[in-house]
């Protein structure tokens, strides 16, 4: 044993064989690279970099929306805004505000259900324990 550890040949076989692994991922991590520097330059949407104005308000998709449009898929909402500059008019994915009400009340009420539950058991936990502790004083007044 050396001073920072075992130098046998476990220890040999190991380094070989991270070194292999690094070095087997180095070319395929390159090669993922350049293929992400051939792609196409993807447009940058108006409403990041300029002023907008809300045309539709955020709106659940319909199944039609849901399967052309890309911004259908992140949240299920969209709404149609119009770019100040451009002119453009895109859609942006949104998150509805009643969509995340229901989101949160059914969280809460998960949540108090699952409070209910642990509050029985912890109530029956406590009746075994006391039933215990009853009955060994029962035993140890018995034997005197």
């Amino acid at each position: 044993m050396g001073p920072r550890g075992p130098a046998g040949p476990r220890c040999c076989a190991l380094y070989a064989v991270l070194g292999a692994l690094v070095c087997g991922l180095c070319p395929a991590m390159a090669a993922s690279d350049e293929r992400r520097s051939a792609s196409p330059v993807a447009v940058t949407q108006c409403w990041r970099v300029e002023d907008f104005v809300v045309a539709q308000e955020c709106t659940r998709c319909s199944s039609f929306q849901a399967k052309t449009i890309v911004e259908c898929s992140h949240t299920g909402f969209i709404e149609i805004i119009t770019c100040a500059a451009s002119s453009r008019e895109e859609y942006k994915s949104c998150r509805s505000a009643v969509m995340e009400a229901h989101v949160f009340w059914r969280f809460v009420g998960t949540m108090m259900c699952v409070a209910a539950v642990f509050a029985v058991l912890v109530v029956c936990r406590q009746r075994v324990l006391d039933r215990k502790a009853l009955e060994k004083v029962r035993k140890q007044i018995e034997s005197i």
